[in-house]
This record gives C-alpha cells, sequence and structure tokens, in this order.
C-alpha cells in the first residue's frame, strides 16, 4: 500500500466496488429467475388481432352531389387544409 494514501481513501474505493460487483450479482441472479420463470409459463394460443368482419352490415347510401355542391365542397376543403 503506498505511503501518501490513506486507508480513509481505499475505502472510498474499495466500499463502492465491492456493492457494485454486489448489485451486479444480484441484477444477474434476478435476471436469470424470470428468465426461467417465462420459460415455464405455458404459451396460449394465440387470437387474431381482427377478427372476420361479416357483411351484414347496413347499406351505403350516397347521394350525388350538383357541380355547384362540389365546388363548394373543394373550397371548403382548401379552407380546411390551409389551417393545417
Amino acid at each position: 500500500m503506498p505511503e501518501h494514501v490513506s486507508p480513509l481513501m481505499w475505502m472510498g474505493v474499495a466500499v463502492p466496488a465491492a456493492l457494485t460487483a454486489a448489485c451486479l450479482i444480484g441484477l444477474a441472479r434476478i435476471r436469470r429467475a424470470v428468465r426461467l420463470e417465462t420459460a415455464h409459463r405455458p404459451t396460449l394460443p394465440r387470437l387474431p388481432a381482427v377478427p372476420h368482419q361479416s357483411e351484414s352490415g347496413p347499406h351505403r347510401e350516397s347521394v350525388e352531389l350538383t357541380p355547384a355542391e362540389r365546388d363548394a365542397f373543394v373550397g371548403l376543403m382548401r379552407q380546411l387544409d390551409e389551417g393545417h
């Protein structure tokens, strides 16, 4: 041990190093336990994300627009787009 380094300084290095090593060992054990726990978990059958949709919904309705109504709608869309 060098003469110019006090025992208190050595403890200032050794104690945090020991705590770091203990934390790493503890985290490794926890990680291993979680991995083993999830490995033994039974797998459930996967459900489809979106179920099959039936075609028995209401009929779609549509209305033909006059040229003036169509132009007004286009103008409204342009106004809304400018604000965006």
